[in-house]
């Protein structure tokens, strides 16, 4: 029996394991998992965004999140919260985000675990505002957060986007607590 941090219905969302690196490298080379982002993640990249996961979580009580399946207690990627700090008028904020693996899309996991992250977010963490940001093109992140209870602030050119013509353009939503 896994230590959840804490669960939704059919999600447990826990710290990060060495164990998880592996996992989430398979989901990171995954090009479709990976449309929307300028490269895949290399086994190194996954193990560098793993300890700043660790870290975050250790400092700020929060981080995208390890999330498995509560019925079989499998990985299937990650749902949270993390800091964003680039250029932007709207940062430093707090985003939420997901990455789950192409045997997890269209059961409703996003949009599950992101719920119930926002309510940590909230709750827990008692934060006023959680934004999220994806390029325009990634229709389905943008309905998570349309599903989720988010408004759309604004569209902008990701000033980390500049050199990808076709993700560069995206859009901001936000919810207040």
């Amino acid at each position: 029996m896994k230590n959840y941090l804490f669960k939704s219905s059919r999600l447990g969302f826990r710290t990060w394991q060495k164990e998880d690196i592996d996992k989430m490298t398979v989901i990171n080379m995954d090009k479709e998992v990976m449309e929307f982002f300028p490269t895949t993640r290399t086994y190194g990249e996954t193990t560098i965004f793993v300890d700043r996961m660790q870290k975050q979580f250790s400092t700020k009580g929060y981080c995208y999140f390890a999330v498995d399946k509560l019925t079989d207690e499998s990985f299937i990627g990650f749902i949270g919260l993390s800091e964003q700090n680039y250029q932007a008028d709207f940062t430093p904020c707090i985003d939420i985000g997901w990455r789950l693996a192409k045997t997890a899309w269209n059961n409703g996991f996003a949009t599950e675990g992101a719920k119930r992250c926002l309510e940590f977010g909230f709750e827990t963490l008692h934060l006023e505002n959680i934004y999220s940001v994806t390029p325009v093109v990634n229709t389905k992140s943008e309905e998570v957060m349309k599903k989720i209870g988010m408004q759309l602030v604004k569209t902008f050119n990701h000033p980390q986007l500049h050199e990808h013509v076709r993700l560069r353009n995206c859009v901001l939503y936000k919810i207040t607590h």
